[in-house]
């Protein structure tokens, strides 16, 4: 058989990554799926296995090649985990919490806590959810152990955070010890803030809330009579200030409706950049539904507005989004910053203080949370232990100071220690405002010139890494004192 090119496996694998974001799509679409599961590589074992990832190795060259490289990994690993992957998701889609006569499926767990529930409710929730985790738990430790195992006996990691560490370049345990100092650093300030925050919202304790009680507080739901009420196609036209109309950018779908089937969980998908790229959402109404709606036009904007001339594996095939991550918490923060609130949504000044006040407090909160589950995640991964969810449950509560079940551990998790991600992402994003405030004034988000500076950014796409980019950009380094400080003075 003849060797394979370096453009036969480009192509190949730029197939097989759009025929899975194809299958993510319709199922977050709540259509039907293109195809059956089993079918997404059929004809594919040829290519998918150890020898194209030695190939590789042979005609990619430096640029390319880490990239191409884990890409066929992704793929080599979905394939062997996809019947376990398609048998747990069933169990899942199956699987309810009945609460006092209602059926609560656990892909409606978030929006139900938002939306629907009191704290009875939710305690009640709790006790079945925890029955429901203890059932599918088995089916969660074996994806974990098949994968683990693969890693191991054919791609010759030691342990999961060695392989995240190899394919996002990423030193983890230098973050492992640097976010501990930051939690330590801002416990006093947040548990205070939070404490009294807890005690007007629910008239109880922090110490008798669970992780429950806080999707409904950070949802930011008792504030949803100060939004102004208006449908977010209508906010949307503020980015022509930049110059651009969310409805109508090539490449860029938004699909803002409620559809029956739709998944709760908003999300951007990019099938391919900067041709085909998705922005899906299901509206709960209020703030919740402005700030996510913005953090995936974050995502989708920096991938539509990412260069057409770029080479495809740069711009397809990255091995990390932290980059992606800062942008779109750009866009997230900065509606909801003070500016935006009173001239673009015409919020009084009063009541733009009490939002900015417990924006900042759910940015602490949200933080420490990701920062947590990092910390808790590398410990887990560190050690092997994926069976005993203890620990997690025991830095969740200290760093948090809500009660999270030992039972939930694996379904809290998200691949390759993509926490980190969030909070790299998190602390990049105040590097890009500060550069921008300092530049164009506190309201840089109303000048056409934010517009150019960010399509400058945007269009450079995922070919550098986020410290190179900060770097490239000279835009400074990374670093938690400005973030703490922003925190400081939105709590006083």
């Amino acid at each position: 058989m003849k060797p394979l090119s370096l453009s036969e496996i480009e192509n190949t694998l730029y197939l097989l990554n759009y025929r899975w974001n194809l299958q993510a799509l319709a199922m977050w679409q709540g259509d039907r799926i293109p195809f059956k599961a089993y079918e997404l590589y059929e004809g594919y074992d040829d290519f998918i296995n150890l020898e194209t990832l030695a190939r590789i190795k042979e005609v990619a060259g430096e640029t390319e090649k880490d990239r191409l490289q884990f890409a066929l990994i992704d793929h080599y690993l979905q394939r062997a985990l996809l019947p376990h992957e398609n048998e747990m998701r069933a169990w899942t889609r199956g699987a309810t919490a009945q609460v006092v006569g209602e059926n609560i499926h656990f892909r409606e767990i978030i929006p139900w806590c938002q939306n629907s529930s009191t704290y009875e409710k939710r305690q009640l929730l709790q006790k079945e959810t925890t029955s429901l985790c203890k059932f599918l738990k088995p089916f969660a430790v074996n994806y974990w152990k098949i994968l683990l195992k693969i890693l191991a006996d054919d791609l010759g990691y030691g342990n999961y955070v060695a392989y995240c560490g190899d394919k996002k370049r990423i030193d983890y345990y230098f973050y492992y010890g640097y976010l501990k100092d930051i939690l330590n650093e801002t416990d006093e300030m947040y548990f205070e803030a939070m404490e009294r925050w807890c005690l007007e919202r629910f008239k109880r304790p922090l110490s008798e809330l669970t992780r429950f009680d806080s999707i409904n507080l950070l949802s930011l739901k008792q504030f949803d009579h100060l939004f102004p009420g208006k449908a977010l196609d209508i906010l949307t036209p503020f980015f022509k200030n930049w110059s651009i109309d969310p409805a109508n950018t090539p490449g860029l779908t938004l699909e803002l409706g409620n559809e029956e089937g739709k998944s709760a969980q908003a999300i951007c998908l990019m099938l391919q950049v900067p041709e085909e790229v998705y922005v899906l959402l299901r509206p709960e109404g209020g703030w919740g539904d402005l700030e996510t709606l913005w953090h995936e036009l974050g995502h989708g904007l920096s991938a539509v507005f990412t260069s057409p001339h770029l080479p495809m594996v740069t711009r397809d095939m990255g091995t990390s989004f932290a980059l992606s991550e800062a942008f779109a918490f750009l866009m997230q923060n900065l509606s909801l910053s003070t500016p935006f609130l009173e001239k673009y949504l015409d919020i009084s000044p009063r009541n733009s203080r009490i939002i900015s006040y417990h924006k900042t407090l759910k940015d602490i909160a949200m933080f420490r949370r990701y920062a947590a589950k990092f910390v808790a995640e590398y410990d887990m991964f560190a050690k092997g232990d994926l069976s005993d969810g203890a620990p997690y449950a025991r830095i969740m509560k200290r760093y948090t100071g809500f009660y999270y079940q030992p039972e939930s551990h694996l379904f809290d998790l998200v691949p390759e220690l993509y926490c980190l991600d969030y909070v790299l992402g998190w602390m990049a994003e105040n590097v890009m405002e500060i550069h921008l405030a300092e530049r164009l004034g506190s309201r840089w988000m109303f000048d056409p010139e934010a517009g150019r500076i960010l399509k400058a950014w945007w269009a450079q796409g995922n070919q550098y890494d986020l410290p190179r980019f900060l770097a490239q950009n000279r835009l400074g380094e990374m670093g938690a004192e400005a973030m703490v400080k922003r925190w400081k003075e939105g709590l006083e």
